[in-house]
């Protein structure tokens, strides 16, 4: 009977997982031969846009033509398993046309994807089956983009990008690309921007960081000098940062009530506590 619940558990989690990380941004003109090219590859970022942290296992990524049709080949790849926070997100580094452009922060994962920089369709897919629409079973969430889409999620493509813009999603997901996806400047995150694992809120051990550590006038004094001041709420996600000189208070009133882990520097070494605000 144990065994069978924990199936259960695994199943529903990963129900959650398909309704949660989405793709959040593409840049299709990495390498080429043009100056004004920003990064040497392309890439995909995915994020976690619920509420939960969920483990997305098995899923592929696939990639065809404005067009064409997904068929396989290095325009699909099996992702490894991936466990992210709410707001947390996970870099994908893919092709490459050539040598210009910089290079991207850390990559989570690497792949063999050559984008276009116009305009394709990109699925995020519990499987290796390739997708027939922006609907199929399999399908976990799709982006057409540029005009040339043969398909797309609702009732448009999302723009499209250029040598010096990637599209990215705004907010949520309303399953429509033309709503949900705007171009701009590009903004490659991996999986270790604006979050804090898991493990470190573990690890974290008090130094002579924060002097209240329980938190009752919206106001966090600190005993040190300390750079680079981060507050995680306990979902990971990064929600003010601050520098701060010894006895000097930072105001925490926009924040809700709650535990929260404030990391920083000390005498060139990184420290981290964990503070209660009442």
């Amino acid at each position: 009977m144990k065994k069978i619940f924990t199936v259960l558990s695994i199943v529903a989690v990963s129900a959650v997982a398909n309704a949660q990380i989405v793709i959040n941004e593409i840049y299709g003109a990495g390498g080429g031969s043009n100056s004004a090219i920003l990064y040497k590859y392309d890439f995909v970022e995915l994020k976690n846009i619920g509420s939960t942290t969920v483990t997305l296992t098995g899923a592929y990524l696939q990639y065809a033509s404005s067009g064409g049709t997904f068929n396989g080949g290095n325009s699909n790849h099996a992702l490894p398993s991936i466990t992210l926070a709410p707001g947390q997100t996970y870099l994908l580094q893919e092709g490459s046309a050539g040598t210009a452009g910089g290079d991207l922060p850390t990559p989570d994962a690497i792949g063999t994807i050559n984008l276009s920089g116009s305009a394709g369709k990109l699925a995020l897919t519990s499987d290796s089956t390739a997708p027939t629409s922006a609907t199929s079973a399999n399908v976990i969430d799709f982006l057409g983009y540029g005009t040339a889409a043969s398909y797309f999620e609702g009732t448009g493509p999302a723009p499209a990008p250029s040598n010096t813009t990637s599209i990215a999603r705004l907010a949520g997901d309303t399953n429509n690309n033309s709503v949900d996806f705007t171009a701009g400047t590009p903004t490659p995150q991996n999986s270790s921007n604006g979050t804090l694992a898991v493990l470190d809120t573990k690890n974290a051990k008090a130094s002579n960081l924060v002097k209240n550590s329980f938190v009752k006038n919206n106001e966090i004094v600190f005993g040190s000098d300390v750079k680079d001041v981060k507050v995680f709420n306990m979902f990971g996600q990064l929600v003010k940062e601050a520098s701060v000189k010894q006895n000097e208070a930072v105001s925490v009133a926009e924040l809700a009530k709650g535990n929260y882990i404030i990391t920083g520097t000390v005498n060139n070494k990184p420290v981290s506590q964990k503070v209660l605000k009442d």
